[in-house]
């Protein structure tokens, strides 16, 4: 007789369906696992007889075969134990097979039977509950599984304890839903002195997701307003933390299996290499730009950045997806980020400043700011200069106007967008294309003469000339006026601003 205990494999943050088939016949003893598996499912079977062992149960001396179904599709992960041990369960007569073919499980087993956490158990918990299943996963992810809708959920500490249920010798509670908490007050905008444009450009690039690059020289406060940049921004809507909570779950990144509410803040350090921040490696996890979907990725000392690296940003940044190939798949994971980075005018970071520049200037500030290609420096909305802090502003007392504040003013403008975008594909005014765009950012007279003639003198590109749009739109957004006027344009133009050395 064949037994059948389903799982998944991971193809991005997409399930696809595994059939674990065991079967024991007849023949010389032997435990073989097919099925294309990988090393870590090829050592499942170590795991499962060790577990059975703490369990006083014995592995029948039979030969033992179990097929991952379809065998033709790559396995990979620990997360196969338990399918394995409740498939051989089930064979064994200690569980009804009936039972088990009837939830999706997933869990590694510990060597005493105890199951560890995994990757990936809210995208599989969505899956079973469409495919009319339960799941069956660890007791550290319950409240995890229990955001994917009605599902029957068995969230076990053990494998005796998920035995135990089966057989009506212990009930396994239903998990709760959980929240991550919150972290408490945040950074606050009241803390940098001065910096008035800077903190302008940050508000209109949260208020409307665009994308920001902040140049300064070293000291002048460019990490400290990006830091404080979620402060300001609001939190996830429902649809929107389910969606990010799902790409950190396939990552095994969801802490405690709590869903996020905050929107993601990462801060890669310049030695990233393309794996690490669009995704890849042996098994195509899901990279930086994924891990910030819907939230900010802060690339400090831009140039410093592998040339690579950045280039391979530039898809990700205009589709919003990254797609990850592969020789036999590709694998695509979400990555509507909002970028922010902040880079020094040159090496030594005082290009401006003639008493404290190299001899090298100023072509050691066009050779710098050259490792950044047009088209990647085009896809950013808003350009901002961040001078030196002078020593008057540091003498005053913190401004009257602080995160709170600014927070609300976002917030507003938000909601305006969400109305303004019910029903498209798009959440923000960042994301706004084509006839789309037109319609909803269409200037005025005065506005469209003003961006017209701007395009001409500035030589802006077809994108550039949206992102113009984009941010007119935004600075309308926070104003509460309807139409994109002249004010807004002229004030969008000033954000477009060419690096030193470009034509």
């Amino acid at each position: 007789m064949t037994t059948h205990a389903p799982t998944v494999a991971f193809s991005g943050i997409d399930c696809l369906d595994i059939d674990v088939q065991v079967q024991v016949a007849g023949g010389l003893p032997a435990f073989t696992i097919v099925g294309l598996p990988d090393k870590a499912v090829g050592e499942s079977r170590e795991r499962v007889r060790a577990a059975f062992n703490a369990l006083g149960l014995a592995l029948p001396p039979k030969r033992i075969t179990v097929n991952l179904a379809p065998a033709d599709l790559l396995k990979e992960g620990s997360h196969f134990d338990l399918p394995i041990a409740l498939g051989l369960l089930a064979a064994m007569a200690v569980l009804p097979p009936e039972e088990v073919a009837g939830y999706v499980s997933l869990g590694e087993l510990g060597l005493d039977g105890s199951i560890a956490a995994v990757a990936g158990v809210l995208p599989a918990a969505i899956t079973a509950n469409a495919s009319g299943r339960g799941l069956i996963c660890p007791a550290a992810q319950g409240s995890e599984a229990a955001w994917a809708g009605e599902v029957e959920v068995l969230a076990a500490p053990s494998l005796l304890a998920l035995i135990n249920h089966f057989k009506g010798l212990q009930l396994l509670p239903r998990p709760t839903p959980m929240m991550a908490g919150d972290d408490g007050p945040g950074l606050d905008l009241r803390d940098i002195k001065g910096q008035e444009s800077a903190k302008r450009a940050l508000e209109v690039a949260a208020a409307g997701a665009h994308n920001l690059l902040m140049m300064g020289p070293p000291g002048s406060g460019k990490s400290m307003l990006a830091a404080r940049l979620p402060g300001i921004l609001p939190p996830l809507e429902p649809a929107e933390a389910l969606e990010v909570s799902m790409i950190h779950s396939v990552a095994g990144q969801l802490s405690q299996g709590r869903l996020l509410r905050r929107r993601p803040f990462r801060d890669p350090h310049h030695s990233a290499s393309v794996p690490s921040l669009v995704g890849g490696g042996m098994r195509a996890r899901p990279g930086e730009v994924s891990l910030a979907h819907l939230g900010v990725l802060f690339l400090d000392e831009l140039p410093e950045f592998q040339r690579g690296a950045l280039e391979a940003l530039r898809q990700p940044l205009e589709s919003g997806r990254a797609v990850v190939a592969r020789a036999n798949a590709h694998v695509s994971y979400p990555a509507r980020i909002q970028l922010v980075a902040a880079m020094n005018p040159c090496r030594c970071g005082h290009l401006a400043d003639p008493a404290l520049a190299c001899n090298k200037a100023p072509k050691c500030g066009q050779d710098y700011q050259s490792r950044i290609s047009g088209p990647l420096f085009d896809r950013i909305d808003l350009h901002v200069e961040v001078p030196a802090v002078s020593p008057a502003d540091l003498s005053l007392p913190p401004p009257a106007e602080g995160s709170t504040e600014v927070a609300g003013r976002v917030a507003a403008a938000r909601a305006v967008q969400l109305e303004r975008y019910a029903g498209e594909r798009v959440r923000t005014n960042a994301e706004a294309d084509g006839e789309l765009l037109e319609r909803v950012a269409s200037p005025d007279a005065l506005g469209r003469a003003l961006l017209t003639e701007a395009a001409e003198r500035m030589r802006l590109t077809a994108r550039g000339w949206h992102r113009v749009l984009r941010v007119a739109r935004t600075l309308a957004d926070l104003d509460g006026a309807d139409t994109v006027k002249r004010l807004h344009i002229a004030e969008a133009l000033t954000y477009r601003r060419l690096m030193p050395g470009r034509g």
